[in-house]
């Protein structure tokens, strides 16, 4: 059978429960942490402070979290390392790239072509991560995050878009965006990365529930890819009641199984800190789809089934490995089971 790596081994797609697919434990930036520490970091109170939250998440239900957290946001799977074994869900961890204009100096130099002539390291760094470990590690990446934003695709940015490509299709993982639905750009990086060929079952369009523009959604989904409605608590940028009924609407439309859910949290990051969480987005955390939003679809006629399938078969599809198809040569969807009595957590 496929399996999906996670921070303590492989495990079934079946096993996954519960899962929050677009998720940090910690972000930062390694230059300023080591030159000029944020003044509300500690590394040994975050692993503490993330050890808590993550098995309260498991307390409520939630059975598996996916840190996004890539080269350029400050990635530390040794640190998350200690996280992981401490608590009882499952962490698995990502390879990609975060930039969405240029990439550090060293690229510059080292590349087919270049001054260091060879292959892109860009492509051995994602491939090692998900076939050997990140970082000495052993821990095994299971998504590829890639990331465009209002400069569009600059010429690094295509570099990373397009070995990550090359990594899914050396791999078999899915690759996961960063997308400004207000720019519409979810359909570039869809079709940048199925002409390359990623098919679009194995994207996941992030961000997209930051828009209620209906007609995009749903152009994407037709598309063939999974739109990620995973930035629940972040009000200031779309209050969760607007959230809610554009999932809504969608579920209504039959789009269950195109559409994953969770937070884009972080127990801790340098770009939006503790305290400004607390006080312009008090919802921004992982315990506020178990305890508000669901609560939220289930009022406005969510099916245990739809929720079943946005947070337990989907991310369990996505999350196996492509080799894992189906009779037309399509992702098969793996046997989850039916919804767990009990599981959902109001």
């Amino acid at each position: 059978m496929t399996l999906v790596p996670t921070f303590r081994g492989p495990v079934g797609p079946a096993e996954l429960g519960p899962t929050l697919i677009h998720e940090h434990v910690f972000v930062g930036h390694p230059e300023l942490d080591l030159n000029h520490p944020h003044p509300e970091w500690d590394p040994d109170a975050a692993v503490e402070q993330a050890v808590t939250a993550l098995t309260r998440l498991h307390e409520l239900g939630i059975r598996t979290v996916v840190d996004l957290t890539v080269l350029g946001l400050g990635r530390d799977v040794a640190r998350l390392a200690r996280v992981a074994e401490r608590v009882p869900v499952h962490l698995v961890a990502a390879t990609g790239y975060y930039t969405s204009n240029v990439l550090p100096p060293f690229f510059r130099t080292h590349g087919p072509g270049r001054l260091v002539d060879g292959p892109d390291p860009l492509v051995e760094y994602f491939v090692r991560d998900i076939e050997e470990g990140i970082a000495g590690t052993g821990v095994r990446a299971g998504m590829i995050k890639v990331v465009t934003d209002e400069e569009g695709f600059t010429d690094d940015v295509a570099r990373v878009f397009t070995a990550a490509a090359e990594a899914h299709r050396r791999t078999g993982v899915t690759v996961t965006t960063h997308s400004r639905p207000d720019l519409r750009n979810g359909l570039e990086q869809l079709a940048f990365l199925r002409e390359r060929g990623v098919p679009p079952e194995r994207v996941v369009i992030g961000h997209s529930g930051d828009t209620d523009d209906l007609d995009h959604l749903r152009e994407l989904m037709d598309e063939g890819a999974t739109i990620g409605m995973d930035r629940f608590g972040m009000e200031h940028v779309l209050p969760d009641d607007r959230r809610v009924a554009t999932v809504l609407a969608l579920l209504r439309l039959g789009y269950a199984d195109r559409m994953v859910l969770s937070h884009d949290a972080a127990c801790f990051s340098r770009m939006t800190p503790p305290s400004w969480r607390a006080v312009h987005a008090p919802h921004w955390h992982y315990e506020n789809i178990p305890r508000r939003v669901l609560p939220m679809l289930r009022a406005g006629g969510a099916t245990e089934a739809d929720i079943h399938q946005m947070l337990v078969a989907n991310p369990a599809r996505l999350l196996a490995p492509a080799e894992q198809l189906d009779d037309r040569g399509r992702p098969r969807v793996p046997h989850t089971g039916p919804p767990p009595s009990g599981m959902w957590l109001s």
